[in-house]
């Protein structure tokens, strides 16, 4: 379950992923707009608190400034209203009107009068008060005094209030403040205890909320965003001409490469300008040019090659008929000659047929080389080629004292092929598996299926070494070129039969251990022409692959004892160290 969400989850992802790893420019601007975007929220950040600090700090100066003028004016009304010019009626009516609220009213639309709505005004009644009209029983019915429309019992926090009643202050406090309208802000309320004109206390408070910082502080931060945006947008456009500046001349050398690969060797790159792009062109055009060069001169070698090859293949035709004619003669007449001449009568008849064998093997070369070979496919049952290449090899594996076991023949095996080609390529091979094989016995497998046809020779003799599988069908390359041939080899057999198998669209591998024997694997579609999807049989032997698996399940316990050994040993050697220790320790005791 977890798999396949994970596969569901990464589906429509793989496009993403091929697109980032195979476009730099995209890397590099993605890159440049995230270390933009850092860089730009980092400065952010620090600039925003900057201006929030500045702005904090003006605001307590101005609110401390503000907070001890109101106060110093407090008092002074508060002194000017005990002192009255008139005696006793003047403090009579002082008196009334304290009680009916008209003193403490005033005071606060007096001290509020020059804020201009940017502060407030709020008096409380103070715990420590004996006053009927300022003390707290007070406050139930007539309601603390303020301006503005905020909400003063909930505005002014608890702590402050007792801060005040502990120590006349002045104190200060960040609080929100909240309205008559449910709203609410941040602001800095300023309190002091103070006494009015009968000695009784009371609270005082200027609320100054940060409207207008919150403001300017908003402002601030969309100018910050919008320039951040901005530059963040204009970097990456910036890393994109940039980047695009360099990638344009480095995906056209790639396509260039890629066309001159595929052999388009007059393509060049667009050179402008005398910068580093610039030489880096040029560069790239002398190397394409003189690549131009050394492949047609190349070219041009090989075709004289195939020419020399094929003209000297037809002109050696000539002259070897006539020694082959004066051969038979002289090895018809062996009989009249000495024995000494007569044995070498009949190895120049020998000779002769490795000789023309060669011929016939370069004339072939030379057919492929050119692009003259011709395919001339039909249906054909391979197990008939198989049966015929096995009749002209046994008389070579009796003499090796090995047979020749053919598998799988139980059912048609069909294709469309050369059948002349193909009996070419089996009976190379089969000869190749009775000279190498050691004498022992030779298995040729057919197998059919997946619209493919196969056909397997496998030997129990000497092996490949590590490597020798890839070169094997190499012109004239032998694997120990101390052996000796039996079957009058040319060293192009295996050269010849990779090209016929190629000509019909299929395969020809080989696979080889030393001490394990060799598999040659031929595989052909079953219709000329159909693409190669897969092999009825797998290259390596069943009986290699089961060798190497009994090989591993007895290293396994192999190992398992090795370690549970190792344990054991030290296990003893620890044993045998506290026995030495004990017995030295009795000796220095005694």
């Amino acid at each position: 379950m977890v798999r396949f969400f994970v596969r569901w989850v990464r589906r429509p992802l793989l496009p993403v992923m091929r697109l980032w790893r195979r476009n730099i420019q995209l890397r590099v601007v993605v890159a440049t707009l995230l270390l933009s975007l850092a860089v730009v929220l980092l400065l952010g950040l620090v600039v925003i608190g900057q201006v929030r600090n500045g702005l904090l700090e003006a605001k307590e100066q101005t609110a401390q400034s503000q907070a001890s003028g109101g106060f110093a004016a407090a008092e002074r009304m508060a002194d000017s209203a005990e002192s009255g010019p008139s005696g006793e009626d003047s403090i009579r009516g002082s008196r009334s009107a304290q009680n009916s609220g008209t003193w403490l009213n005033n005071l606060v639309e007096q001290l509020a009068s020059s804020g201009q709505g940017v502060y407030s005004v709020v008096a409380l009644g103070s715990e420590n008060s004996e006053s009927p009209f300022l003390g707290n029983s007070s406050l139930t019915t007539r309601g603390p005094r303020f301006s503005g429309d905020i909400r003063p019992e909930e505005s002014v926090p608890a702590d402050l209030r007792k801060a005040l009643d502990d120590e006349p202050g002045p104190h200060r406090r960040y609080a929100r403040v909240y309205r008559q309208d449910h709203s609410s802000d941040p602001a800095l309320i300023v309190g002091k205890r103070l006494n009015d004109a009968r000695g009784n206390p009371y609270q005082l408070y200027y609320v100054f909320p940060f409207t207008q910082e919150e403001e300017s502080l908003n402002l601030v931060k969309g100018t910050l965003a919008t320039a951040g945006v901005f530059v963040v947008v204009l970097l990456g456009a910036i890393a994109w001409l940039v980047v695009r500046q360099v990638v344009t001349p480095v995906r056209m050398a790639a396509g260039i490469s890629e066309r001159l690969a595929a052999g388009r060797l007059q393509e060049r790159m667009k050179v402008t300008g005398e910068d580093d792009i610039a030489r880096l062109g040029e560069s790239f055009n002398k190397m394409a040019q003189n690549l131009q060069g050394k492949i047609q001169q190349l070219e041009e070698l090989s075709r004289m090659q195939r020419r020399f090859v094929s003209d000297v293949s037809h002109e050696l035709r000539t002259p070897l008929t006539t020694v082959r004619m004066a051969a038979d003669v002289i090895h018809e007449a062996r009989e009249d000659f000495d024995p000494a001449t007569a044995r070498s009568a009949e190895l120049l008849l020998g000779q002769l047929d490795r000789f023309e064998s060669l011929l016939a093997d370069l004339l072939e070369i030379s057919r492929f080389d050119a692009g003259a070979a011709n395919l001339e496919a039909a249906p054909v049952d391979l197990r008939d080629v198989v049966h015929r290449v096995v009749e002209g090899c046994e008389p070579l594996a009796e003499r090796k004292g090995g047979r020749i076991l053919v598998r799988g023949d139980e059912q048609p095996v069909i294709a469309e092929v050369d059948g002349r080609r193909i009996e070419r390529v089996l009976r190379n091979l089969v000869d190749n598996a009775v000279e190498h094989g050691e004498g022992r016995d030779v298995v040729v497998r057919l197998a059919t299926g997946g619209g493919a046809v196969a056909v397997a020779v496998r030997d129990y003799g000497v092996g490949l070494k590590e490597g020798e599988a890839e070169r094997v069908f190499n012109r004239f390359w032998r694997a120990d070129p101390a052996r000796a041939r039996t079957t009058g080899g040319t060293g192009l057999g295996l050269s010849i039969a990779l090209e016929d198998a190629r000509l019909h669209g299929g395969w020809l591998r080989a696979w080889g251990a030393p001490g394990d024997g060799s598999q040659f694997l031929l595989v052909l579609p079953c219709t000329a022409g159909e693409p190669l999807r897969g092999s009825p049989l797998r290259l390596e032997p069943e009986d290699s692959r089961r060798k190497r698996q009994q090989a591993r399940e007895r290293q396994r316990p192999a190992a398992a004892s090795v370690g549970a050994a190792s344990v054991s040993a030290g296990r003893t050697g620890e044993g045998v160290r506290n026995d030495e220790r004990v017995r030295r320790s009795g000796e220095e005791r005694g």
